[in-house]
């Protein structure tokens, strides 16, 4: 009997970045806190992208991102989410294909359109993302299509989802649809914002629903409620493994019997860290769905990340099945 015809099915945002280098006083004249994700609706959005400076605008969204390094790897990778019948939805949808990845949804015909994040990045590398979720927000249990996600070995959410009500019951809905097809669920904190936003229900979710849990050090700290090294201890045996990335520190790969460290890749010079935790889970999750060691999949993580955060945008210059 074929195994799944998938090896990721990454369900999110749908959204175009914008990418603008500024100073950090842009950020203190916006009131945008550095570092972090905050939703805005089409007014803000409108006025955030007047005040920002030449801007690079391609496909995005955390999700999007991973499956699209996922089959950079050469892995088969699918996409769930929702695009308006507009110039950024085909270019959405049309990147995703030229990457290999499978989106079939069908774009909404009318309402918001298709969704952007403004994307600030300052000389520390550091970016600070304004999302409005436009079309994006449509997303609902509806869009999960069966046959496509009981067709995965693993489903990978973002924890963006649970910031519209809709999306959250489609995460819900995947994730029930993914263990009865005997598939694991993967789900990355996103934000430590986003993470206090919902600390209580993601508390109940990772222990009953999540298989692999993505977060950087703050993340999982405001989920554990502890200091770092407490955190990693809480995780042990929460989840099958927990990926714990820690920037230039490299991650920590918690399973109910180890912990395992994996050193950072080196790179010259970091210009943005968009995408750096999308594009680790990529390496990650294709090694993961291959049988590789924790350890060769934490590794093929950093090189991913290592390849994202030395230019511009969140997604692979090179095909990534080279640093096989």
């Amino acid at each position: 009997m074929p195994g799944p015809s998938y090896d990721v099915v990454g369900i999110g945002n749908a959204l175009v970045d914008v990418i603008s280098n500024e100073a950090d006083r842009f950020l203190v004249d916006h009131g945008l806190v550095k570092g972090s994700m905050a939703l805005i609706d089409e007014r803000q959005a409108t006025d955030l992208y007047g005040a920002m400076g030449v801007g690079t605008e391609m496909s995005g969204g955390s999700a999007a991102n991973t499956v699209a390094g996922v089959a950079s790897f050469g892995g088969r990778a699918a996409f769930v989410g929702t695009v308006r019948d507009d110039e950024l939805g085909r270019v959405f949808a049309h990147d995703l294909g030229s990457n290999g990845v499978t989106f079939a949804a069908q774009p909404v015909v009318d309402g918001p359109p298709t969704g952007r994040c403004l994307i600030v990045v300052t000389a520390d590398a550091e970016r600070t993302m304004s999302t409005y979720l436009g079309a994006g927000a449509a997303l609902g249990p509806e869009h999960i299509d069966p046959a496509i996600i009981g067709d995965a070995k693993v489903v990978y959410l973002e924890g963006y989802l649970f910031d519209s009500p809709e999306a959250k019951e489609a995460y819900r809905r995947a994730s029930r649809t993914a263990h009865e097809a005997g598939g694991k669920v993967a789900l990355t904190l996103s934000d430590s914002f986003c993470v206090q936003r919902h600390l209580d229900e993601w508390v109940t979710l990772v222990d009953e629903q999540v298989d692999v849990l993505f977060g950087n050090a703050d993340e999982v700290q405001v989920l554990c409620g502890t200091g770092f090294d407490e955190a990693l201890q809480q995780l042990q045996g929460r989840v099958e493994v927990a990926v714990v990335t820690r920037g230039a520190a490299g991650s920590v790969l918690v399973t109910p019997e180890d912990v395992i460290e994996v050193p950072a890749e080196r790179v010259a010079h970091v210009v943005d860290t968009t995408g750096a935790g999308d594009l680790y889970a990529a390496g990650f999750l294709y090694g993961y769905t291959q049988a590789m060691a924790l350890a060769d999949c934490g590794r093929l993580g950093s090189k991913a990340a290592a390849e994202v955060i030395s230019h511009i945008g969140a997604r692979p210059l090179v095909t990534l099945s080279r640093l096989l």
